[in-house]
């Protein structure tokens, strides 16, 4: 005999399956444990992105009890992993950890495949992460100055390395380049492992990397030689290495604000719920302090606040590039 629910039940259990049906009870409810989610670093492995995605994950599967399986969609500065999210389905558990600049439409990165505004819904931003110019061992300079000098007397000649078209570490270059008024030949790679190696190796002359452990203890044994910092203001870790704005550059003083995106499929319920998990990672004392500890700043902003920030970016680099901003296709 089948148990009978009083009236005030019943239009309970209809509400809730009815809530489960609209729009696919996995877009809807949150994961639980047994369940695993997917977390895309947009850049290879062996970078500070890496590092910091990794170290979320495993706080979010202590803090949720679900499996978080890390891996790595590099290319074109971030846009190939961004390309891939959103074509993401509403019901996948699929996360990306990325920089913002694949978002921002820069035509140096090339026409976009996806439309970042109505494709992608941004999450939670984690830290600003600031740029790091280094000479590498075939320069022997003392200073930006130096290198702006040489760049004036041998047009081409120098090589400035970043991890691509499109990303903050070209953007400071491009800066550089037009505020100084000298042509420095630019060499792109698919993202920070690789380029670091070859750096080491004096494969060309500079590089615009952004700060972690790995580049702040080549720094340190002399292997790498620190010119500039984009950031606020001089990082507690490298104190005696003048910003860009200091040296009289101020538009290329840039850092790279990173956050988790997913499809913009999700609701804005599920978003919300992801927003606050993550949100509760980076008010952790010793996950911000890891991140401090290499000179990245944890980025405290609600998801409304992480939107509006891409926002302006955004315009800011259409008036940048005189509207000339590429078009999804």
């Amino acid at each position: 005999m089948r148990p009978v629910l009083a009236h005030g039940h019943r239009r309970q259990v209809l509400a809730g399956l009815l809530g489960l049906c609209a729009g696919g009870a996995l877009a809807k409810l949150p994961a639980t444990s047994g369940r695993s989610l997917r977390l895309t670093v947009a850049y290879p492995p062996g970078g500070t992105s890496d590092d910091t995605a990794r170290e979320l994950a495993r706080r979010l599967e202590a803090r949720m009890g679900l499996r978080v399986i890390v891996d790595h969609k590099p290319g074109a500065g971030g846009a190939v992993a961004m390309e891939a999210l959103s074509r993401a389905r509403a019901e996948d558990a699929e996360l990306c950890f990325s920089a913002i600049t694949p978002l921002l439409q820069l035509p140096q990165a090339g026409p976009l495949r996806f439309d970042p505004e109505r494709d992608i819904a941004p999450v939670a931003a984690i830290m600003q992460t600031p740029v790091l110019v280094v000479a590498t061992p075939a320069l022997q300079v003392a200073g930006l100055a130096d290198v702006i000098a040489i760049a004036r007397l041998k047009p081409g000649a120098l090589r400035w390395a970043s991890s691509g078209h499109g990303t903050t570490g070209s953007l400071v270059l491009e800066q550089v380049r037009a505020t100084a008024g000298v042509d420095i030949t630019h060499v792109p790679y698919a993202g920070g492992g690789q380029q670091i190696n070859d750096a080491l190796a004096g494969q060309f002359e500079l590089l615009s990397t952004n700060v972690a452990a790995r580049q702040l203890a080549y720094v340190r044994e002399g292997r790498l030689r620190a010119l500039a910092v984009g950031a606020p203001q001089r990082l507690a870790v490298l104190p005696e290495v003048p910003t860009l704005a200091e040296l009289g550059f101020p538009s290329a003083n840039l850092a790279s604000l990173f956050g988790v995106f997913a499809s913009a499929r999700w609701g804005t319920e599920r978003l919300e719920h992801w927003h606050s998990q993550i949100a509760a990672v980076l008010r952790d004392a010793e996950f911000r302090q890891r991140l401090l500890a290499v000179g990245n700043l944890p980025a405290d902003m609600s998801r409304q606040d992480f939107a509006r920030r891409i926002a302006v970016e955004t315009k800011a680099v259409r008036s940048l590039y005189n509207g000339a901003t590429t078009t999804p296709r």
